[in-house]
């Protein structure tokens, strides 16, 4: 049986935490520079936009729209495609986030291979692309000061019983652990509701990989949209697998839009993060309800409604 009180895994735990808030709260007070903006933060949880979501605003430039989201009081940024960005483009988002003292949320690691027959197979080809892809993952971290990344297993392999697929996948998340860990980095899966064939759908599957895995570079990715749609009860299965998540995205369902334009009761749920004492990034990960300018300030006004549990 694994030794939980295991020394090294304590100091590394804790040496993610303090990472992880050392970046949350760095923008709160921010240095003499005169090159760093004022820090405005106009909500109770960290919410976290993407680039295109307020383009009619600010234009398509990254650094403009990194303005227009800090001018908002929006926090954090996360760019699911920044690790096929250009290290420039990188650059210059690094450079406004720190600008505007906000934080980087997730980007998602993709190893570039066919996710339909991936770590699920136990496949070395797949877990040595997984590692590199990790290693890659490290480097673009540092440009833009992220602690968090997504990963996905893939689909189902139809010829392994299910066992198999999971003691797969909880050794491709070690080799990718070993990767981060050193760096207080942490990769977060995320289950999905977009097909059938996804192998990692439910909380309490990432939750079971997260102890087996047994490291904090190994944690919970819990996208609100996604779970209600595979599970529901969100306040109750959040609560069961809480100590595991390290990151939250927000969707409301039907319609992958908004708080308020479906049928999640957001006000509730971000009250209750909120009391969990939750200081992680909430990310946006969602589309606009409405068009142009009238729908992007629709949805700023949508987040300070929902935010409003205070």
């Amino acid at each position: 049986m694994k030794n939980h009180q295991n020394p090294r895994r304590t100091f590394l735990k804790n040496a993610a935490l303090s990472g992880a808030l050392a970046t949350l709260t760095s923008g709160v007070s921010l240095a003499s520079s005169p090159s760093k903006r004022a820090v405005r933060r106009d909500f109770n949880l960290n919410y976290a936009p993407h680039f295109g979501m307020f383009k009619n605003h600010a234009g398509d430039d990254f650094v403009d729209q990194i303005n227009f989201m800090a001018e908002q009081g929006f926090p954090a940024l996360e760019d699911n495609g920044l690790m096929k960005r250009s290290l420039d483009d990188q650059k210059r988002i690094g450079a406004a986030l720190e600008k505007n003292g906000m934080t980087m949320g997730v980007f998602v690691i993709d190893p570039g291979f066919n996710w339909k027959v991936a770590l699920t197979t136990g496949k070395e080809e797949y877990k040595e692309a997984f590692v590199k892809e990790c290693e890659k993952a490290v480097e673009v971290a540092k440009i833009v000061n992220a602690k968090w990344m997504t990963v996905v297993p893939g689909y189902f392999e139809r010829n392994l019983p299910l066992d198999q697929q999971t003691a797969h996948i909880i050794d491709a998340y070690r080799m990718g652990a070993e990767v981060f860990e050193p760096h207080g980095l942490t990769m977060v899966m995320e289950p999905l509701s977009d097909n059938p064939h996804l192998y990692l759908r439910h909380s309490n599957q990432a939750y079971m990989i997260c102890k087996a895995v047994d490291s904090p570079a190994v944690k919970i990715l819990y996208d609100i949209y996604h779970m209600q749609r595979n599970e529901g009860n969100l306040i109750a299965n959040m609560e069961l697998c809480w100590e595991e998540i390290a990151y939250i995205q927000i969707g409301d369902n039907p319609g992958r839009k908004e708080p308020g334009t479906g049928e999640i009761n957001y006000q509730n749920v971000f009250k209750w993060i909120d009391e969990k004492g939750f200081k992680g990034i909430s990310g946006m990960e969602h589309g606009n309800a409405s068009p142009g300018k009238e729908g992007e300030q629709a949805l700023i006004n949508a987040y300070h409604k929902a935010d409003s549990f205070k």
